[in-house]
């Protein structure tokens, strides 16, 4: 059963009857369909999701566009979607929690316009945690609202008392890259 997040809540990850080990961070987004003379048209928004691991508050690692996989090899981004046309995720970044150097206290997704295009020209913007093992999507956060930031924190997985939990953070930045958002991000760490 998904839970719908709203901004600042916060879940449990505990999996009834057995232990979270994989999971996929789906970000997707669409574009404000511009309407003209001859009837509206679909831009293309370059949205870039990016993943900030994080230990007792200090960067340790991240994944993004132009590093696909962690240094451990636990966290895999899927890869770059350049346009954000199509249904469901336009990227995703997967964890493989049991992978996962136990000195790792969390991880921020972000989402960032490298052209910087702003969030007035996305609409539909959500990011989804899923169960890789079965498919079964746990939580989904879903933005509303535009604005002239060019990034988001979007939500943080951390450790809390030996389980998982997700927090759904939904802060504006303004960043083409994570690189450009690091004292933001450091403050959710």
């Amino acid at each position: 059963m998904t839970v719908s997040m709203v901004k600042g809540q916060r879940i449990s990850l505990d999996k009834p009857g057995g232990t979270l080990t994989l999971v996929r961070m789906g970000l997707g987004w669409d574009a404000v369909k511009k309407r003209g003379f001859f009837g509206s048209r679909e831009r293309e928004i370059d949205l870039d999701a990016s993943c900030v691991l994080f230990a007792d508050g200090r960067i340790t690692d991240a994944v993004f566009f132009g590093k696909l996989v962690s240094d451990d090899g636990s966290v895999r981004h899927t890869g770059d979607n350049l346009t954000g046309h199509g249904d469901g995720d336009d990227e995703s970044v997967i964890v493989d929690l049991n992978r996962l150097p136990v000195h790792i206290s969390s991880l921020i997704f972000t989402v960032s316009s490298f052209n910087g295009q702003t969030f007035n020209e996305v609409e539909n913007a959500f990011c989804r945690l899923v169960d890789e093992t079965n498919g079964a999507e746990l939580a989904r956060y879903t933005l509303t609202g535009g604005g002239g930031h060019t990034s988001m924190v979007m939500a943080r997985l951390y450790r809390h008392g030996g389980a998982w939990k997700m927090a759904a953070i939904g802060e504006p930045g303004q960043g083409r890259t994570f690189q450009d958002m690091l004292p933001q991000l450091v403050a959710h760490a």
